[in-house]
């Protein structure tokens, strides 16, 4: 599919659930972005929708979340599990960097 991006979202750094649209080529600082201030419970799918919607996205049609396991330190087994969802996402309106 043609101009699909990837949206992610993790509760890595501030424990805080973080959604993000990745754009190549451009600074990671211009990405679209919307953090929900809580680490629990895990934003629902009407809730991640909602996000995506306010910055001009929505899930590209017949794809879903998929979530995946990453650790702080791949090399210590009681390293703290991190969670990171992504999903293909398509622009909806106009505006800011693609």
């Amino acid at each position: 599919m043609a101009n699909l991006f990837k949206a992610q979202m993790a509760n890595r750094s501030s424990g805080h659930w973080h959604l993000y649209v990745a754009l190549m080529g451009v600074p990671v600082s211009w990405w679209p972005e919307a953090d929900w201030g809580r680490s629990a419970p895990v934003p629902t799918l009407v809730e991640r929708e909602r996000a995506l919607a306010e910055l001009g996205y929505e899930v590209a049609p017949g794809c879903c979340w998929e979530w995946i396991e990453d650790s702080d330190d791949p090399d210590d087994p009681s390293s703290p599990v991190l969670l990171i969802a992504a999903v293909d996402v398509r622009r909806v309106r106009d505006g800011g960097p693609e």
